[in-house]
């Protein structure tokens, strides 16, 4: 009989990007000379550029009472339901800190990832992933959900040649919308591809739900054309690695058959560990990865223009008034309906129906949210 070892949520959804190829070329969690590569030159042993760790921690205690060894197998379940099965290729200690200066540039534990990183258990268990079973999605995310052989085989049917990423944890307001166009327009595209990340929240973020289904609001109401515009998740807790989390946000986007990903200020930053541009400076040091970035700047609202307009297009640099996050943030706790140049009304209806039925009467998490939201990822039925 199998060992059988708890996943946490982050842990599950690692596995599926795994299994399915959402981290190809990585099939496994890393084992010890994938993780010195990854944290020392930002490439697997083989050459492959790959920026970020995944990792599956457990303690020395539960690697002995599971009598965990290379060579084994372990069933891995997910709220006590099995889940995957796991091939361990190696068993080792790591070090903390030094993976935290090598991937974040600090080990400071006020920074997010860091403190999550410095959180985990002493031991690493490295090896292939095999999901036992398609896991089940929840709602309303079922639809959005697409491994990257499905997600390909839909943008084929859809005629698309190039398709632009657009990364999203927020609900679209006008600024959003903007920069997907600008993308579009930049990268002579047939489609942009959103691709919301659902995975761990704090409070004072938006719900998961409301951002998925504020976007998809977007191109039902023709503001983006449906058929150059489609709505999908990634599962992952972000890493906030800035430059480091740009690359491999680049190389999923690819798997997912993506030829364009748009890179804004601040990529995947948090605070000010990271300089706003060095999540687009970064791919100048890069070889080809197969996916091109799209590099932009910022739109805001000018009034001298009485329209949004272009960081560094139109004259008025004074006069420009950025989208405050904020304003946005209290326009939808008020429940007041913004002005069309902030935010779609059709956007806002979504997000307000999205607060009443998913969120507890709000948009943004909140401990009844963290406490009793459904999961949004399950065990599927083994066969």
């Amino acid at each position: 009989m199998l060992p059988r070892l708890p996943l946490s949520r982050g842990a599950a959804s690692e596995c599926l990007g795994l299994a399915f190829g959402f981290f190809a070329p990585l099939k496994g969690f890393m084992g010890a000379t994938e993780l010195a590569s990854v944290g020392e030159r930002m490439r697997l042993p083989s050459g492959l550029v790959f920026p970020l760790p995944v990792i599956l921690d457990v303690s020395l205690e539960t690697v002995s009472d599971l009598g965990l060894r290379t060579g084994g197998q372990v069933l891995l379940t997910l709220r006590g339901q099995d889940f995957a099965l796991l091939t361990v290729e190696d068993i080792f200690r790591w070090d903390r800190e030094t993976l935290a200066r090598q991937v974040y540039g600090t080990a400071d534990p006020r920074h997010p990832g860091v403190r999550r990183m410095l959180r985990r258990a002493e031991m690493l268990i490295a090896g292939p992933v095999e999901m036992l079973a398609r896991p089940k999605v929840a709602e309303p995310f079922t639809r959005f959900f697409f491994t990257p052989l499905e997600l390909r085989a839909e943008i084929a049917r859809r005629g698309w040649r190039r398709v632009v990423a657009h990364q999203s944890r927020n609900v679209p307001h006008t600024g959003h919308e903007w920069l997907m166009k600008s993308a579009w327009f930049a990268s002579e595209a047939d489609g942009v591809l959103v691709s919301a990340v659902v995975g761990e929240k704090r409070e004072g973020d938006y719900i998961d739900e409301a951002i998925v289904l504020g976007h998809a609001a977007l191109a039902r109401a023709g503001y983006l054309r449906p058929e150059a515009h489609m709505t999908s998740l990634l599962l992952w807790d972000m890493h906030y690695a800035g430059p480091r989390e740009a690359v491999f946000h680049a190389i999923v986007r690819k798997n997912l058959g993506c030829t364009h990903h748009m890179f804004g200020r601040d990529h995947a930053g948090v605070g000010n560990y990271y300089d706003p541009y060095a999540s687009q400076r970064i791919f100048d040091e890069l070889p080809d990865l197969g996916i091109r970035p799209v590099l932009i700047q910022e739109w805001a609202y000018c009034p001298k223009c009485q329209g949004i307009a272009y960081q560094g297009l139109c004259g008025h640099d004074l006069e420009r008034q950025p989208f405050s996050g904020s304003l946005i943030r209290s326009i939808l706790l008020d429940g007041v309906q913004p002005p069309g140049l902030i935010m779609r009304k059709e956007v806002f209806d979504t997000v307000q129906a999205a607060s009443a039925e998913f969120g507890f009467g709000s948009p943004f998490v909140g401990p009844e949210y963290l406490e009793r939201r459904h999961p949004v990822l399950e065990a599927g039925a083994l066969r």
